[in-house]
């Protein structure tokens, strides 16, 4: 039975986390607008048949409908009600990741945006995402960092410490029903993915960060990549103290030590490999696999 508005917690003021979320929802065109500057770096986004998986407030698929097929996709039936009608070219559809509708139809680019945390049958998902993916089609994930120290401090979705490296399971028995006993019957408890795991996933793709792209982005506005209270305090923190342009220096694109233990998000463009090129992608995984 689907929730109204006046049942979801994440509408709800008395909810802990509701300025949390009422943010993210603030932000949503600005997100929207990020992931569009990054996809962009590796494919012409025009005339292209575009899933928005786990579409949210719907801004991102609003976005891409200028130029391209955009399907909105979400496993609340609310949620896409409150996306309104925005444009007819987007199609709206009810559902979950592990188990996809789509038999005769595929897609050029494939976008799961603070998604993929929040999905339990992870393995089935990616399966699924192979299926429905052209074969020089692209996947873009953003997701938080499991061991991020700035994560670990201050866990983005709830905002408390060390509960960024609990697994899902651990959350619902341990922390839960202390705390949070209205969101035990939740079917989206995130469930946080560390680099390594991210790369052990998707193994079969050619994993790319743009670590250095957001980077970038910060140097000149916040909105859509901080909302939590803590890290956009840490921010104007770190921007009056001038330590930007060190930020600017350490930050990379490479799968060491930064973007396993400080980057706080993982913003991914993922490319599918052919078994050539997955050789060649192993000997990378069993470069980093010495770490967490």
């Amino acid at each position: 039975m689907e929730i109204t508005e006046n049942q979801a917690d994440w509408l709800n003021p008395a909810h802990p986390n509701y300025k949390r979320w009422q943010k993210g929802r603030e932000l949503a065109k600005e997100r929207a607008a990020i992931v569009g500057k990054i996809i962009s770096l590796y494919k012409n986004c025009s005339d292209l048949d575009i899933l928005d998986l786990g579409s949210g407030e719907g801004e991102t698929s609003y976005y891409f409908s200028d130029r391209n097929r955009v399907i909105s996709y979400d496993l609340s039936l609310l949620r896409l009600k409150r996306q309104g009608e925005y444009d007819k070219k987007i199609r709206k559809i009810n559902g979950r990741g592990e188990a996809l509708p789509f038999q005769n139809y595929s897609f050029d680019l494939i976008i799961l945006q603070d998604v993929i945390e929040h999905i339990n049958g992870t393995d089935r998902l990616i399966k699924e995402l192979r299926r429905v993916l052209r074969k020089h089609g692209i996947i873009y994930i953003s997701t938080p960092n499991k061991f991020s120290l700035l994560n670990i401090i201050s866990d983005p979705h709830w905002g408390l410490p060390l509960l960024s490296i609990l697994g899902r399971e651990s959350i619902k028995k341990y922390f839960l029903p202390v705390f949070r006993k209205k969101d035990l019957a939740r079917e989206d408890i995130p469930g946080l993915l560390s680099l390594k795991e991210l790369f052990t996933l998707f193994k079969d793709y050619e994993i790319l960060l743009n670590t250095d792209e957001i980077v970038y982005q910060l140097s000149g506005n916040h909105n859509g990549v901080l909302w939590s209270s803590f890290h956009v305090t840490l921010f104007n923190l770190i921007k009056k103290s001038g330590l930007m342009s060190a930020v600017k220096i350490i930050a990379n694109n490479k799968p060491g030590f930064i973007n396993k233990f400080i980057t706080p998000t993982f913003y991914l463009v993922l490319r599918p490999l052919d078994k050539k090129e997955i050789k060649s992608f192993l000997s990378i995984l069993n470069s980093i696999s010495a770490g967490v």
